[in-house]
C-alpha cells in the first residue's frame, strides 16, 4: 500500500505524457498482404514502381526488450481507395481507384488478384462499401503518417516463460520506416529513449504484474489501456551524465524519483523472484 500510494502521488499516466498511442496494421489476409524479402525482390524485378507501396514490417513474435528480430517480412501498403487514398469524397469501393491501381502498380495488383475471392469475403457488410477488395482492412487512416516516426513499440500479447523472465517487459525503438501489425501497439511522441528505458524497467515489471491479468498460457495482456495507465515518474527526476541514462542506474533512478524505501525496494525484489519462481513451476 506504501508503495501504490507513492507511484499515485508521484507517477503520471502514460497516456498524460505527450505520446500517441496507436494499434497496428490489421490485413485481414495476412497471407495476402504480408510477403518475403524474395518476393519482394521479385515484385520490385517485375515492375521498379512496386517498391512505393513496399514497407517492413514487425509482428508481436519480434519484438525483444530494447530490439527486435526482423524476419524479412514485408507489407503491402495498400490503403482504402489506394491509390486514391486522400480523395475524401469517395464513398465505398471505387473503380476509379482500382483501375489506377491496376494501371500503376500492376506487379502488386496481379499478387493480390491472386487472393480476391479471400479478400473479398473479409468481413463482408464492410466490403464493397466502404473500401476496396485488395486494401488492407485497417491502415489507420488516422494516423498513417505516424508509421513514419521513430516509434516505441510492443506486442498486445506478451508471452512470458522461464527462459525469457528476465527479459520481461519487451519494449523496443523502431526506425521511423518501420511498420507494424495489429499485434503490436506503439507510440509516438518525445523522450522515447527515456520512456523505453522506464518501460523496461524492474518497477515497470512490477507494475505490469500486479495490474495486467496472465493468461492461463503465460500471455500478459498488454493492450493499450492497460499499458497507457502505468504511472511514470517526472521526467527531470530520471537524469544521468551528459544527459545519458545508464540502463544499469535505471532502476535505481526510478526507485528514488517514487521516494521508495529499502525496505519497499526489497518487497518489489522479492516480489519479482517469487513471480519468477512461479512460472518456474508452471
Amino acid at each position: 500500500m506504501n508503495i501504490k500510494r507513492k507511484i499515485e502521488a508521484i507517477g503520471a499516466p502514460l497516456k498524460n505524457w505527450n505520446v500517441n498511442i496507436y494499434r497496428g496494421i490489421l490485413t485481414g489476409c495476412n497471407e495476402a498482404f504480408i510477403i518475403s524479402g524474395e518476393k519482394k525482390n521479385s515484385l520490385i524485378q517485375e515492375d521498379p514502381r512496386s517498391a512505393e507501396i513496399i514497407r517492413p514490417i514487425l509482428r508481436g513474435r519480434d519484438i525483444k526488450r530494447y530490439g527486435y528480430d526482423f524476419a524479412d517480412l514485408w507489407l503491402l501498403w495498400v490503403p482504402w481507395h489506394f491509390p486514391l487514398h486522400f480523395d475524401e469524397t469517395i464513398q465505398g469501393a471505387s473503380e476509379k481507384a482500382e483501375s489506377l491501381f491496376r494501371t500503376h502498380y500492376p506487379a502488386v495488383y496481379n499478387h493480390l488478384l491472386q487472393y480476391k475471392d479471400l479478400l473479398s469475403n473479409r468481413n463482408q457488410a464492410e466490403t464493397g462499401i466502404r473500401y476496396e477488395w485488395y486494401a488492407l482492412q485497417r491502415w489507420g487512416a488516422k494516423y498513417w503518417d505516424d508509421f513514419s516516426k521513430q516509434k516505441i513499440a510492443w506486442a498486445r500479447l506478451s508471452r512470458i516463460s522461464k527462459k525469457d523472465f528476465d527479459g520481461f517487459p519487451r519494449f523496443s525503438i523502431l526506425e521511423e520506416d518501420m511498420m507494424t501489425l495489429d499485434s503490436l501497439c506503439f507510440l509516438v511522441g518525445e523522450n522515447l529513449d527515456v520512456l523505453v528505458k522506464l518501460l523496461n524497467s524492474k518497477y515497470a515489471a512490477f507494475y505490469f504484474f500486479n495490474n495486467v491479468a496472465i493468461l492461463d498460457n503465460g500471455g500478459m495482456q498488454m493492450r493499450q489501456q492497460y499499458v497507457e495507465n502505468i504511472p511514470l515518474p517526472p521526467i527531470n527526476l530520471i537524469k544521468g551524465a551528459n544527459g545519458f541514462i545508464d540502463e544499469m542506474q535505471i532502476n535505481h533512478q526510478i526507485f528514488r524519483a517514487f521516494n521508495f524505501s529499502d525496505s519497499e525496494i526489497d518487497y518489489i525484489d522479492h516480489f519479482l523472484q517469487m513471480k519468477k519462481e512461479t512460472i518456474e513451476n508452471r
